[in-house]
């Protein structure tokens, strides 16, 4: 625990009101989304960039630890105070839409800022963000970027760091760096930028990001493919895409899930499906929509589609989305604890790779619902075990194992979208080799020589 002595110098920096080590605070900044508990010794709101500044040179001369945390929301415990010190809450102050600049396509942001809610903000503009994470109603940015937040539509407009055009950020000695500009075009010097991003922490501190619009797409459709099998699912999603498709999105599901869905939120979706795909097009004209639409539906039908169905309106485009936006609460009816990982492989091995998956789940035998982003070759896989029987849960996490060695094998990486973090901090020596672990344990050395800044994470 830190002494109260520098309970007081952070009162003495912020006020009192913004800096707590009351029970109630340590509990409530010691779990995400994981339901993993490591408690803080206080929990910090800085107000600005210079209390940042203030708080990490201090904290370096002190060797205290810092964790920065955005809403909580993450799923590998990235934001975890797992050896105490302090966690640098960002959602309460440094919270604002700095710029919204029409005429260069960029907005600037702090990192407490709600992922909809620049959505919403740059749409009454005509102008569009497209990362959208499934927590984008409460995820910040400053967590997005951190972690290089995926979403829905990361199929045609790519994830967090296809969009991140400069930071900044402040280094564990309380120095300010000043990452990439806001020109299209920026060769100059390293791309420090790109290195914070998904650093989920452990390299500096971000305050500031500015962050490339496009303009929004004026007409949307929503359609759904329906198969007979998930091995004709996830060939139609590479050879549709090679063929000139460019849907939005294409997402899965597989039968356990759809089985699911119906039964717990009685959602109306095809019987007897092996797998369906999800998905939207959009377009400036009509005539684009249409052209997608038909390429879509007859690459599905030459991959063995039972049937392409599209949205007549919007409300059928929501109850599809509907559907899919809770494939993850639904599939409770197999376990009461999910094992939930976001493998990543090239697509044209989404077949090999799911016939994998299941085979895996049979060897231990646990049912293995699947869903995800298979447009972008990322896929949810659940493990499904009883929570309270200390056996399952170890047999579980033998069978995620497994999975993340054949998925490398493949050409694959351990996470598409959530981060390393804790949860799977324990498996980076399948994916990296010793000089490429020992790489990233030299850049972090570097940047955060007393290794204050989100500790044992990511492996390092």
């Amino acid at each position: 625990m830190i002494e109260k002595k520098h309970i007081n110098s952070f009162e003495d920096m912020l006020g009192k009101e913004n800096v707590y080590s009351d029970k109630a605070h340590l509990i409530a900044y010691s779990y995400d989304a994981t339901r993993t508990r490591f408690e803080p010794d206080a929990v910090v709101f800085p107000r600005d960039e210079e209390d940042v500044c203030r708080i990490l040179l201090y904290c370096s001369n002190h060797k205290i630890v810092v964790i920065p945390r955005g809403a909580g929301s993450g799923f590998t415990g990235g934001a975890l105070p797992v050896s105490g010190g302090i966690t640098l809450a960002m959602e309460k102050h440094m919270n604002k839409i700095l710029e919204i600049d029409e005429k260069n396509m960029v907005a600037v942001v702090q990192p407490g800022v709600i992922n909809k809610d620049l959505q919403n903000a740059v749409e009454k503009l005509g102008l569009f963000y497209p990362p959208d994470p499934a927590s984008e109603e409460y995820s910040t940015l400053g967590g997005n970027v951190s972690e290089n937040a995926g979403g829905m539509r990361a199929a045609k407009y790519g994830i967090t760091k296809d969009y991140v055009m400069a930071l900044r950020a402040v280094r564990a000695s309380g120095e300010i760096i000043r990452a990439g500009k806001r020109t299209i075009k920026d060769v100059a010097g390293y791309n420090v930028a790109g290195l914070l991003t998904a650093s989920e922490g452990t390299l500096a501190v971000i305050t500031e990001i500015t962050l490339k619009l496009i303009s929004k797409p004026k007409y949307t459709k929503a359609y759904m493919g329906i198969f007979s099998s998930v091995e004709d699912a996830m060939n139609a999603v590479f050879k549709s895409l090679s063929s000139g498709a460019n849907p939005v999105a294409m997402e899965f599901m597989d039968s356990l899930v759809v089985k699911a869905l119906k039964e717990k939120l009685d959602i109306e979706l095809p019987d007897g499906a092996g797998a369906l795909l999800i998905g939207d097009v959009d377009g400036n004209v009509p005539q684009e929509i249409e052209f997608q639409l038909e390429t879509l539906k007859n690459s599905f039908k030459e991959n063995g589609a039972q049937d392409f169905i599209v949205s007549k309106d919007q409300k059928q485009r929501d109850e599809l989305w509907y559907a899919r936006k809770n494939a993850s609460p639904s599939i409770t009816i197999y376990g009461s604890k999910k094992l939930n990982e976001d493998i990543s492989v090239p697509r044209s091995m989404l077949p090999v790779a799911l016939k994998k998956i299941y085979a895996i789940g049979e060897k231990y035998g646990f049912k293995v619902p699947c869903f995800g982003h298979a447009g972008d070759g990322n896929i949810h896989v659940n493990v499904m075990v009883d929570g309270s029987n200390e056996k399952e849960l170890e047999e579980g996490h033998k069978a995620i194992e497994e999975i993340f060695k054949m998925v490398v094998e493949l050409g694959g990486t351990l996470s598409g979208e959530h981060g390393i973090g804790l949860s799977k901090a324990p498996f980076m020596d399948i994916a990296f080799t010793h000089a490429e672990m020992e790489l990233f344990r030299d850049i972090k050395k570097a940047l955060d020589p007393n290794n204050i800044l989100n500790p044992a994470k990511m492996g390092l």
